[in-house]
């Protein structure tokens, strides 16, 4: 079951050539910061191109719990009337995230400096994923948590009456950290700095900034030091969402190993901190253009030309993978159709995901035939010229592990099943549509 309904069987084979454009949803970050940030400020903040993935539709059913007035409009377009900075009114019932980690660390973080309670709790994957990451700096400005053993859902969070500013060093490369502490910090009284070894997506920043704080960011010797000033008035904004690159990589990666594929990408989001997976797949040698650069909504987006051609195993540096964290399972797939080994390294992030994504690939690629090595913190891949498939793979109710089978079955010699496509619905609810517009021998498996 993936928390929101029955299973989702779902299979796909080997395919003809992928053509036609591919409009992937909005971006499933700025998505959700944009729900966040518009609840917590003052009038109204239209938000155009939102991802309706299952994710940010949670997060919305949050920000109106929390009493912000959240509208939808037409498709992708909607309104949020917010409460401003410490104005979330307490929620008179359990908060549910559903699958998304984003979503519930985000909105902890957003009420850890108000004086109210919130119980949060999500579905069977997101339930099993570490909070301490998050509610460890919220108890510095003096917020409570208790929750299941090893900080875990379903757990209660009581927000700082009195919050104090902090200084902050995260631990790890992780934007859902770093911008649950500037949330938090929103109010608080002061100046609340975090410190990142590894700059990670700069999606919180920049929204912050464009609602009205006042943020800085230094580049140091001991890091990237952000300073947020507390207590602000967030003015509500007009945001035009870019298209997510997180969801053009699958499309896009089809489409190089799917011979004779030539599709147009539209509109994606071209962020510094997010395209480590485009410049990856350029080092392999993908014919992977970007066309029309332009900025939309304060993002710099642009037009993405694939066609299939031969491709070569490179190594991964790890100083990338904190802008193409999401993007490893998709690359691991292709890895398989391309010449030669590539190894991904400094990857450990990926065991604390929806699922244990270094091992839930390791596990399928094998069963497709193909020959990996994993670490803690690394997965190899040993390309081969034609994959065999022919298995039953098991998602581990992971939107991006199915969606990445999927579109390796598009180019295997036999079909690839996925056990359970539905978590696919969190994050990109037209793939299977989408898809097969495109070309591609998808179909679902009736029980």
């Amino acid at each position: 079951m993936s928390g929101h309904g029955p299973a989702i069987p779902m299979s796909a084979r080997k395919s003809g050539p992928l053509s036609g454009v591919a409009e992937v949803p909005g971006d499933k970050s700025i998505s959700h910061r944009a729900l966040i940030l518009g609840a917590l400020s003052v009038g109204e903040t239209r938000v155009t191109g939102l991802l309706e993935g299952q994710d940010v539709l949670d997060t919305a059913a949050a920000m109106r719990a929390f009493g912000a007035e959240v509208t939808q409009h037409g498709p992708g377009d909607w309104t949020v009337h917010g409460v401003g900075v410490g104005g979330f009114a307490e929620p008179d019932r359990v908060i549910d995230c559903g699958n998304s980690g984003t979503g519930v660390r985000l909105i902890m973080g957003a009420m850890a400096t108000t004086g109210i309670a919130a119980t949060f709790t999500g579905d069977a994957s997101l339930v099993k994923r570490p909070m301490g990451r998050v509610t460890d700096p919220l108890a510095l400005f003096g917020a409570q948590a208790v929750g299941r053993d090893g900080g875990r859902l379903p757990m209660t969070v009581v927000g700082a009456a009195n919050p104090v500013p902090v200084r902050y060093r995260v631990p790890m490369p992780s934007a859902q950290v770093k911008s649950a502490v500037l949330l938090a910090g929103l109010n608080a009284p002061g100046q609340t700095v975090v410190i990142e070894a590894e700059p990670t997506r700069d999606h919180t920043e920049r929204m912050l900034r464009g609602f009205g704080a006042e943020l800085t960011v230094e580049d140091t010797d001991g890091g990237r030091v952000i300073t947020l000033t507390g207590q602000p008035e967030l003015t509500g904004q007009t945001v035009a969402v870019p298209r997510d690159p997180s969801s053009a990589a699958f499309p896009v990666c089809a489409a190089l190993m799917v011979q004779d594929s030539n599709i147009l990408v539209p509109g994606v989001s071209q962020n510094p901190t997010r395209n480590g997976i485009f410049l990856t797949l350029q080092e392999m040698g993908a014919d992977l253009v970007m066309e029309n650069p332009r900025a939309e909504g304060g993002e710099p987006v642009a037009d993405l030309r694939v066609r299939f051609g031969p491709l070569k195993g490179i190594n991964v540096p790890p100083a990338r993978a904190a802008s193409m964290i999401d993007e490893y399972p998709i690359l691991a797939a292709l890895a398989a159709t391309a010449d030669g080994t590539t190894v991904m390294t400094g990857i450990k992030e990926l065991r604390v995901k929806e699922s244990d994504r270094i091992d839930a690939m390791a596990r399928g690629l094998e069963a497709c035939g193909v020959r990996v090595e994993e670490t803690e913190d690394s997965l190899t891949v040993h390309g081969m010229d034609d994959v065999p498939g022919g298995a039953t793979v098991a998602s581990h109710l992971d939107h991006r592990i199915a969606m990445a089978f999927l579109c390796l079955g598009m180019a295997s010699r036999q079909p690839i099943t996925v056990d359970d496509a539905s978590p696919i619905a969190t994050s990109f609810p037209v793939f299977e549509p989408l898809m097969t517009d495109l070309g591609a021998s998808i179909s679902r498996i009736n029980g």
